[in-house]
């Protein structure tokens, strides 16, 4: 019977691939079927077993094909819906970005059929492993980066998550990965060595991992900071039109006011439709309100930089002084567009969008507001999680804006969510996650989700937040130590390998 099943496997390999691919994005939210990941990437391993490097490549790129269709469909939505390109080119560039991570695995798989072809421990539990969180980690900062649906996010509720404070997102990933590792030696482990190692890994990494959940890595202020998150809902049809200008304003005043009984109140990213010199006035008067009433704001919003003559996506903290963070990791064909001067020309003549926001510098400040010291990130910066330790141990609090308007009612803005639950993980820290349509949130240091707000709903959400002090290892080191030590792992593996 087993035999009659590897067979059939065997003809149906690259079916089989897409298949596993394709019921990856299950185990991230918002279905959070965790336990899905180690078995499904076990899977991939297995198939790649005995597979020649072009064939391997090509299971690989299967499995990530189906792996990103399934997982940023919502793509299409975001360029086509409220980006306003036709539906044609939408997809075309839907797939592109697809077949581009797609390409990650294809290398992933055929240079594990070139330097680890036997399968066995050394093969599943060093070199893969290893290879797959350095591939990870590559997408995620190569050609801009795009970490999306990277393995360890999907352990957010799961004991795993106990490593991302000491090694990160891609820590996670490698648990994860090991696990996959564990579960071949334990299915397909032809000698009993191979199966106690796979069962020693298994235990070791799951025990480790619960075991550092339970350290408590930064230290809480001794007093906590009442902040309300307001959740405008203004649809992105009707965000920009000339006639919901007055009422948008009216709202967010209207909204603040109410909520001006809290130490800090925070809207969303680009909340208002203008620039910031176009309602000077209008933000001087929120600031004054805020101030009478001992309470402080900070908004999303664009800004026009008359001296270098470019636009920016701005986190404006109004105090005596207005504090600004510049948004640096900005969204292709939605905040810029990597294409050629025709085409920008083509995009002009269409009516369509084809002016570029510019990206801000990484030397800014962290933002200090209402007696604390911020560490700022605007909507898709939530997935750079190295790039915003420049904060720390600085900052206290972390501040996530976002407009997942853009996303519609897709799976997106769970997963976008999840995203945001592994960076006060790593860090320590609280985070308040203001969105103009959902999902608002206050996280905890431990990752979780202490308050949140439905979407799609105009919504002031209130809690209570602490200010933590201190490190924790990930952010004194960031990515250097996963990096070094998944090195350490291919080298070791190859080594055992040639002596072998």
């Amino acid at each position: 019977m087993a035999e009659a099943v590897r067979q059939w496997i065997g003809r149906h390999a690259g079916w089989v691939a897409l298949a596993l691919g394709a019921a990856m994005p299950l185990a991230f939210a918002p279905f959070g079927l965790w336990w899905l990941s180690p078995l499904l990437v076990a899977g991939l391993f297995l198939l790649w077993d005995g597979s020649p490097p072009r064939e391997a490549a090509r299971l690989g790129l299967v499995f990530g094909f189906g792996h990103f269709l399934a997982g940023t469909y919502w793509i299409t939505i975001s360029i086509h819906v409220f980006g306003e390109l036709p539906l044609a080119l939408a997809v075309v560039l839907m797939l592109l970005v697809v077949v581009i991570m797609a390409a990650y695995f294809a290398l992933l798989g055929g240079l594990s059929a070139r330097l680890a072809p036997a399968p066995g421990p050394l093969r599943w539990l060093l070199l893969l492993p290893a290879a797959w969180v350095l591939v990870e980690w590559l997408r995620g900062w190569l050609f801009t980066g795009f970490g999306w649906l990277a393995l360890g996010y999907a352990q957010t509720d799961s004991a795993l998550a106990g490593l991302a404070p000491v090694l990160g997102v891609y820590g996670v990933s490698l648990a994860v990965a090991l696990s996959a590792g564990a579960l071949c030696c334990l299915l397909a482990g032809r000698r009993r060595p191979g199966r106690l190692a796979g069962a020693a890994v298994l235990l070791l990494v799951w025990g480790v991992s619960a075991g550092l959940g339970r350290v408590g890595w930064t230290t809480p202020q001794a007093e906590g900071l009442r902040v309300a998150l307001v959740q405008g809902n203004v649809s992105q049809e009707l965000k920009w039109a000339p006639e919901q200008f007055a009422a948008t304003l009216e709202l967010y005043e209207a909204l603040t006011v109410a909520a001006l009984d809290h130490d800090l109140v925070v809207w969303p990213e680009a909340a208002i439709p203008a620039l910031v010199h176009e309602v000077a006035g209008y933000l001087e008067h929120v600031r004054e309100l805020a101030d009478e009433a001992g309470s402080a704001v900070m908004l999303g919003i664009l800004r026009y930089d008359f001296r270098d003559r470019r636009y920016e996506n701005t986190l404006l903290a109004l105090g005596d002084t207005p504090q600004f963070y510049v948004k640096r990791h900005l969204v292709p064909f939605g905040e810029y567009f990597p294409v050629p001067a025709q085409v920008r020309d083509w995009l002009r003549l269409m009516s369509l969008p084809y002016t570029d926001i510019s990206a801000g510098g990484d030397g800014q400040a962290p933002l200090r507001l209402a007696g604390q010291v911020f560490a700022p990130s605007i909507c898709y910066e939530a997935l750079f999680g190295a790039s915003q330790l420049v904060f720390q141990p600085e900052a206290t609090l972390l501040v996530n804006v976002s407009n997942d308007a853009w996303f519609g009612d897709s799976i997106a803005p769970h997963q976008h969510l999840q995203i945001a639950r592994l960076r006060s993980l790593e860090t320590g820290r609280w985070m308040l996650r203001a969105t103009n349509t959902g999902i608002s949130a206050l996280i905890d240091p431990a990752g979780r989700v202490v308050q949140r707000s439905p979407q799609f709903e105009t919504y002031v959400l209130s809690g209570q937040v602490v200010g933590h002090e201190g490190s924790t290892p990930y952010a004194m080191l960031g990515n250097r130590a996963i990096v070094l030590l998944t090195i350490l792992m291919l080298l070791a593996g190859a080594l055992a390998t040639r002596r072998g």
